[in-house]
């Protein structure tokens, strides 16, 4: 069972949370490459010019901090050797939290238009 505490510690940093928030919306592994692109047109208003800088920057914070770390939940499965990423299972209190967060913190209308 999942606590308090380890949901808000996942959703503590607004870059793991736009992950979760994509993840939570897809059935079945999620592609890497495919959570970087989403989060990057979450992060960047306006774009920037050098955009791949940006692509690599999330891939790298992605794999080496907030993937793992969700990783460390039961629900969410992360295969780094085959590059994808699933929430499967996930408990009714996560899912509460995740879409609250998400409502008010409407990260797909930050992106560009």
């Amino acid at each position: 069972m999942v606590s308090l505490d380890t949901i808000f510690e996942l959703l503590s940093d607004e870059r793991r949370r736009y992950a979760l928030y994509y993840l939570y919306e897809k059935d079945g592994p999620v592609p890497i490459e495919e959570l970087v692109g989403t989060i990057a047109d979450w992060e960047d208003d306006p774009p920037e010019e050098d955009s791949w800088e940006k692509f690599d920057e999330i891939v790298v914070d992605l794999q080496h901090t907030h993937l793992p770390k969700t990783a460390e939940v039961e629900f969410i499965q992360y295969r780094r050797d085959q590059e994808v990423i699933q929430v499967q299972g996930s408990p009714p209190k996560f899912d509460a939290f995740v879409t609250i967060a998400k409502l008010l913190e409407q990260p797909e209308n930050n992106g560009p238009s």
